[in-house]
């Protein structure tokens, strides 16, 4: 594996694979990384033989009072990781390599229809932040194919649609969620659970479980399921974000019986961290 820190370094090595005809397959980071970012590698390198990362902790993703300054930065330990998993490219910029002017000052990127809604009612900058930096990593990459979990089903939408609608050439694949044992969400911010936190976190993936369960019984009245579970959820000892009845496709509430392909998405503090899930219906 090699790792590069410029732009024009990556570029020249990705451009001597697309001269030699050569697929790639890209799965950006912000490091810090587990088992479900080296599941993203490992499904990355079964969709083309050449595979770049990227580990780049972004602030403009981050509001004034999150976890930017204090966010892990384990790039030796990654490294580790991604070599063993067979990675070819690693690309980790300092943040003036990303941003050469001041964050104010730059070009950014919105999707309006889906960023204010959800993560975004409490986050409103998180999702300019988030498809600002992935189309400039999709400049700067080039590749063919992108992978991205589902935990963060929202930030997949919102990649899906600025592919979309700026047209660039590139599939994106979206990987379920790789949960622990007992049903937790793998994230980098489990790292600030504490022991008696982590005993009560595996609850959001139940009761995200037992909310599908009576949705694919009948349950209907999707208001009060909400209101339940994010009683819960408060019982349990998260303070809850949202806990919300999607459309899987644009993430809008569901019209009626028509809309069968459903997302329930939750985000809720425990602790000092804010862990978010989802699960198909």
């Amino acid at each position: 594996m090699r790792t590069v820190h410029t732009i024009a370094e990556l570029r020249a090595r990705v451009a001597a694979w697309r001269q030699a005809g050569e697929r790639v397959a890209f799965v950006p980071t912000m490091g810090n990384l587990h088992r479900g970012h080296i599941h993203l590698v490992e499904r990355a390198r079964e969709q083309a033989p050449r595979t770049v990362a990227s580990i780049f902790v972004n602030p403009t993703q981050f509001g004034p009072n999150e976890d930017f300054s204090g966010y892990p930065r384990t790039l030796a330990e990654d490294s580790c990781q991604l070599e063993a998993a067979g990675l070819d490219l690693l690309f980790a910029p300092a943040v003036a390599e990303m941003y050469p002017r001041p964050l104010e000052e730059m070009t950014a990127i919105t999707v309006p229809e889906l960023s204010g809604l959800l993560c975004g009612a409490s986050r409103p900058t998180h999702f300019r932040g988030v498809a600002t930096v992935v189309g400039k990593l999709f400049n700067m990459v080039q590749p063919d194919v992108a992978l991205f979990g589902e935990k963060d089903w929202q930030q997949l939408m919102v990649i899906r649609r600025l592919v979309e609608d700026l047209n660039f050439p590139i599939e994106i694949i979206g990987v379920p969620t790789v949960r622990e044992t007992d049903g937790l969400a793998m994230s980098s911010r489990n790292g600030y659970l504490t022991a008696e936190e982590r005993a009560i976190a595996p609850t959001l993936h139940a009761t995200l479980a037992a909310s599908a369960e009576r949705l694919r019984a009948g349950e209907r009245d999707h208001q009060r399921l909400a209101e339940e579970a994010k009683a819960r959820l408060a019982a349990a000892g998260f303070r809850p974000d949202y806990f919300e009845i999607r459309r899987a496709r644009d993430l809008q509430p569901p019209a009626g019986e028509q809309d069968e392909d459903l997302r329930i998405l939750a985000a809720a503090w425990l602790g000092k961290a804010r862990l978010i899930d989802n699960l198909a219906v």
